[in-house]
């Protein structure tokens, strides 16, 4: 009988050591091998935890991730147990991990998650924003046509998002995003989320951008956004205009009505007694 190896994916802290799971100890501490974007960090974490690991620690980050894909494999084919962490938080959001999985996934091999602390979600059960739809964005594209296309994307976003960005581009992304989505969006900015100087500031965007111009505070942010709010109910010139132009293309009162409705989020009613008037 052939036994085959499981990748875990393990939750670690991102800054209160004591949000580390018995669980996710248990895994680090019986890893055959533990893949960390930074050993050096990874490391101080088990120090610190009084975890006593067995096996190495592989570096697996963004430069490396693609070139370790291969000796993970071979570990999983014979039977290991490889533990896959980041340096806080959840692996592979806006971190590395996701190729690899990807990678084990495709060869048909075992991946189990041990979740744990996440600090976009952190952000948002803090930001007091709607939390029953959001989107996460992670980093904006940092300059050029990217950047730009991205915020005209999220103009229509009805979902609150979720972005990371680091201190130095904060204040430009704040900017950035003001002038996108408007300075009275609400929004919350989290920073050392479970750390002595954890602090979430409440507030319109425009005020943020404010604030974090003069005063930059220091640390990894988390930014949470309120959605754009529904439009409005369509007004009888655009139903009009709507069914007009339904009525050109061939369709009958009662079918450009339905159509009309559909589209434009009015009563069928409504748009039907509009289409007939269009007829008299």
């Amino acid at each position: 009988m052939v036994t085959t190896g499981t990748l875990v994916l393990v939750g670690v802290p991102i800054g209160n050591l004591g949000d580390l799971s018995p669980r996710a100890a248990a895994e680090l501490a019986g890893a055959d091998a533990i893949c960390c974007e930074d050993s050096r960090r990874t490391g101080k974490l088990l120090e610190l935890t009084g975890i006593a690991r067995r096996g190495p620690l592989l570096q697996v980050n963004d430069h490396t991730e693609a070139a370790r894909t291969g000796e993970v494999l071979e570990r999983l084919r014979r039977g290991e147990r490889v533990v896959v962490v980041s340096d806080a938080g959840m692996p592979g959001v806006s971190d590395p991990g996701e190729r690899l999985v990807r990678a084990v996934a495709a060869d048909g091999l075992t991946v189990v998650v041990v979740p744990g602390p996440s600090a976009a979600l952190a952000a948002l059960v803090t930001s007091g924003l709607p939390a029953g739809r959001f989107c996460f964005e992670g980093f904006l594209p940092r300059k050029g046509s990217g950047r730009a296309e991205r915020l005209r994307e999220l103009t229509g976003e009805r979902r609150t998002m979720v972005f990371f960005e680091a201190p130095h581009r904060l204040a430009r992304t704040l900017a950035d995003l003001t002038a996108a989505l408007g300075p009275d969006r609400p929004a919350a900015l989290a920073r050392e989320l479970t750390k002595r100087h954890e602090e979430v500031r409440h507030g319109a965007l425009g005020a943020l951008a404010i604030d974090v111009a003069a005063d930059p505070p220091p640390g990894e942010c988390a930014l949470v956004v309120a959605g754009a709010e529904a439009p409005g109910p369509a007004d009888d010139d655009s139903v009009v205009a709507a069914l007009r132009a339904a009525r050109e293309r061939g369709l009958s009162s009662r079918d450009a009505s339905t159509e009309v409705a559909a589209a434009l989020g009015v009563a069928k009613r409504r748009a039907y007694a509009l289409a007939i008037a269009l007829d008299t």
